[in-house]
């Protein structure tokens, strides 16, 4: 018989508002839109190589990725709600509220205890010189609501978990062109379902931000 847990959602923060404002914001959950997504099997392409497929799909829930005020011209940024994954739950401070994953957190929460007490002394007085820190930094969890199908995360030589939770990556981000989008407040408002609060929006934000504002080694420049 399997044994089954409930994950634990945090009311420390409210996620979402009660009421939606009748217009797009950063962050809303909509639903009834269509991704597509090129396989290209051969770089680069040309007229006589045209070796690709294109995957269809509609996923049940998406997240705006554009900003408000980009929200116009008929064009719009998403990213589809996906299962959480089953790893985050290996991390007890994780696993108790995976909203924490959208913001910084303590060096020796960013992984689990184990792992932290096996590491060297050296990496582990260089993470906690550099204090709080993003982890898994191109994904956004959403807190479990009850307009999303609940959902059984299998667990390796652990109890399986039921959730709401679900989350979107940055890498999966896709346009989509509707001819109903104008601007903010002239959109199909029947695809709304959910809006974050101002405290969310400001999480995703940041986190957004931080995924596309790191710089690599070989561009650090010197003072």
């Amino acid at each position: 018989m399997t044994l089954k847990t409930t994950i634990k959602m945090s009311d420390d923060i409210r996620f979402y508002q009660d009421i939606n404002e009748q217009s797009f914001r950063f962050g809303d959950v909509l639903k009834g839109f269509v991704s597509s997504t090129p396989n290209l099997h051969d770089l680069p392409m040309t007229l006589k190589n045209m070796d690709y497929t294109i995957d269809i799909s509609m996923p049940k829930y998406c997240a705006i990725i554009s900003p408000c005020c980009s929200i116009a011209d008929e064009v719009i940024s998403l990213s589809p709600l996906l299962p959480v994954r089953n790893s985050f739950f290996n991390n007890p401070y994780f696993a108790e509220d995976l909203t924490r994953i959208n913001r910084p957190v303590p060096p020796e929460k960013s992984l689990p205890q184990v792992a932290w007490e096996k590491m060297e002394k050296k990496e582990k007085q260089e993470r906690l010189s550099k204090g709080l820190a993003y982890t898994f930094v191109e994904l956004f969890i959403y807190k479990g609501h009850e307009i999303f199908p609940e959902y059984e995360v299998h667990r390796k030589n652990a109890e399986n978990a039921r959730t709401r939770h679900y989350m979107i990556d940055f890498r999966y981000t896709f346009k989509v062109v509707c001819s109903k989008i104008k601007k903010p407040n002239v959109v199909p408002l029947e695809a709304k379902c959910l809006q974050l609060t101002i405290e969310t929006r400001k999480d995703l934000r940041e986190k957004i931000a931080h995924y596309y504002g790191r710089v690599p080694e070989e561009d650090v420049l010197e003072d």
